[in-house]
């Protein structure tokens, strides 16, 4: 039996109040840990294709931190001691997580495009999609894991 959610219209950031009354006020995303593979591929792909800064090795765990903005993008081996936790691998059948977004200061198609090919990396179609900040347009590619990764556009009318 799947599990229903009750569906609601999303309130535009700007109509909400500034104060929520939630014991949990989520502010941004802190991190997304993905286990790899390999994780020297890895790090070079977020590192070399999307720009994200290593920030932090912690050979002991078998954790990569790489800088995403605000947020932190986390490798873990799959035979380190916080990816063996996770079980199998992600594969074709298995994944990490269905995906994650990383929203864009600046969104010049033609460039991301061009610099996505010339790493060899696929992009999907561009497509307006609804996300934190609103509606803008976004991209579609995955890492070397298998793992979708969205690039996305700051929101229509907003600023980058």
């Amino acid at each position: 039996m799947k599990a229903s959610c009750p569906q609601a219209e999303p309130e535009p950031a700007a109509a909400r109040p500034a104060q929520f009354t939630h014991p949990v006020q989520a502010a941004a995303l802190d991190h997304v840990v993905l286990r790899v593979a390999d994780l020297e591929r890895s790090t070079a792909f977020y590192r070399d294709v999307l720009g994200c800064p290593v920030e932090k090795w912690q050979p002991e765990l078998g954790l990569m931190q790489l800088r995403a903005g605000s947020s932190l993008i986390d490798l873990v081996t799959l035979d380190g001691p916080i990816g063996r936790e996770g079980g199998a691998g992600p594969a074709r059948e298995g994944r990490n997580l269905d995906h994650f977004c990383l929203r864009l200061a600046r969104f010049d198609e033609a460039a991301l495009r061009a610099h996505l090919a010339s790493h060899g990396v696929p992009a999907g179609a561009t497509a307006d999609r609804y996300g934190a900040e609103g509606t803008g347009a976004s991209i579609y590619i995955r890492d070397p894991d298998g793992n979708t990764v969205e690039l996305k556009a700051p929101a229509a009318g907003r600023a980058g």
